[in-house]
Formats: structure tokens, sequence, C-alpha cells
């Protein structure tokens, strides 16, 4: 009786932070949305900004996000991926291995304005590349690469042995086993390593704030080796900076959509091909 109370509470405790969390999300989401609905239109969307970005559009700052995201994933993913494969196949149970995990840990946690710094030292002055959008990518790849490892290792190790061990019965080398069996059937673990990696290279200011952001130039970027607007340094810039906050907090709030939004479609489009894999399992 008294085992059956307790189990109850502990439920209970659960169900009700586990339904504050989402009340949070869904508050936040609705707010978000529901101040920032007001000023997005077809011409919010393709035009320019005008007159000090108390007018006109965000489209420059679409554009630059989705570069920086696309940039970011070329360079993170590969190598993301083969480090994971590297790290929970081939890679033996040593000190050097436990060093190359608590290292991948600590850089996970190392805050977002300290990836900045670096991008600037290394990559904007030491490489020469300047504010780019190639600096921003880098920067952006080597924040979220913890996430993609981590993901990686942990797809491939839930992977039953069974599955190694009938390959290797069959004849397959250990290369054959592991992409062909291994690492095509971690794919949609990998894929959600990749989701929130997508999410947070998207919404992050702080790395591209030295490195890769501009808060207004004029027309797009012309190629990789340009600056950039991006929905994430007009958000701040227009909050923090503006210099007529009646007209450009709403223009920030909108912002904020459509940015929710990008990120909503990259992580979709990744959903989509991850439930597909998983519907071929037949384990």
């Amino acid at each position: 009786m008294v085992k059956a109370k307790k189990e109850f509470f502990v439920f209970l405790i659960i169900k009700v932070l586990s339904f504050t969390s989402v009340a949070f999300l869904l508050l936040l989401v609705g707010y978000i949305f529901y101040k920032g609905f007001r000023v997005i239109n077809l011409k919010f969307i393709f035009d320019y900004p005008k007159n000090s970005f108390t007018e006109g559009g965000i489209f420059p700052s679409i554009v630059g996000t989705i570069y920086l995201v696309l940039t970011t994933l070329l360079f993170a993913v590969p190598i993301g991926v083969l480090a994971g494969v590297y790290l929970s196949e081939y890679a033996k149970d040593n000190s050097l291995t436990r060093g190359i995990y608590t290292s991948i840990n600590v850089l996970s946690g190392v805050p977002s304005i300290i990836f900045g710094l670096f991008g600037l030292a290394i990559f904007v002055k030491k490489l020469q590349f300047g504010v780019s959008i190639l600096s921003g990518g880098l920067t952006l790849s080597i924040m979220v690469l913890p996430t993609i490892i981590n993901a990686t290792v942990d797809a491939m190790k839930s992977i039953p042995k069974d599955f190694r061990e009938a390959s290797f019965g069959v004849g397959a080398t250990k290369w054959e086993t592991t992409f062909h069996v291994v690492f095509k059937t971690a794919i949609p673990g990998i894929l959600t390593g990749i989701i929130l990696s997508i999410g947070r290279a998207a919404g992050e200011a702080a790395p591209i704030l030295f490195t890769a952001a501009t808060f207004y130039m004029r027309g797009l970027p012309s190629n990789i080796m340009d600056k950039t607007m991006a929905l994430p340094y007009i958000i701040y810039g227009l909050v923090t900076e503006g210099t007529f906050p009646d007209k450009q907090v709403p223009i920030a709030y909108g912002a904020s959509v459509i940015l929710l939004v990008i990120v909503l479609l990259f992580s979709m489009s990744a959903i989509i091909v991850r439930t597909r894999l998983r519907s071929k399992k037949r384990w």
C-alpha cells in the first residue's frame, strides 16, 4: 500500500513537471507568434530593410541565415559523423579514447560567445578569411560538432551486436559491416543529432557576432567570403540597439517568427527522412 502511494506521487510529480514544461514551451512560442504575425506579410519576407530598419523587410537576413546553416552542415556533418563512427566502431577503450570523450563533452558545454572569440582569432584573423560566411560557418561547425558526434556514437552503439556478428558470419569485412549494416541502420538516430544542430546553428547570435554577421548591408552576399545579415543578429540589434523601438521591436518579433519557421522547415525535412528510414526497420 505504501509502495503504491509512493509510485502514485512520483508519477504525479513527473506528470506535473512534464505538463509545466510543455505549457511554458507553448506559452513562449505562442507569445512570439502572437507578437510577430502582426507584421508578417509577403513584403516583410521578400523586401529589403529601409529607413534604418524601421520599414521594409528582412529578406537578406533570411538568405544569410540559410547560407550560414548550410555552410555549417557542409563542414560539421561529415566530420562529426566520421568521428562518431570511428569512436564507436574502431577506437579502443583506453585512456586516449576516454580523454577524447571527455573533451567532446566539455566542448559541448562551452558558452557560445567563446566559440565566437575563437572564430575571430583563428578564422577571421589568423587564416584571414575575414568577417564572412565561411568564418561564421566554420565557427558554428565547431560549436555543433559535439552534438553530432555524440548522437552518432549513441546511434551506432544502439545497434545490437547480433547484426555485426551475422555480417561477419557471412564473410563481410569490418568496413562493410560498419557501413552497410551498422551505419545504415543507425542513420535515423544520427539525423536526430543533425536536427538538434540545425536549431542551434540557426539560432545562435554570439558565434556570428564577430565572424560573419553585419546589421545592415546593401544587397545579398555574392560569395562565401562576404559578410552577411542573419536573423539572430538583427533580432539582437533591433531589440537592444534600435533607435526607434516602436517600429523596430515589432520587426524583431516578426524576424523571430521567421527564424522559428526556418528551423522548423529544416528540422521537418530531416524528421521526414528519419521517419521513412525507421519505417523500414524490421527489428
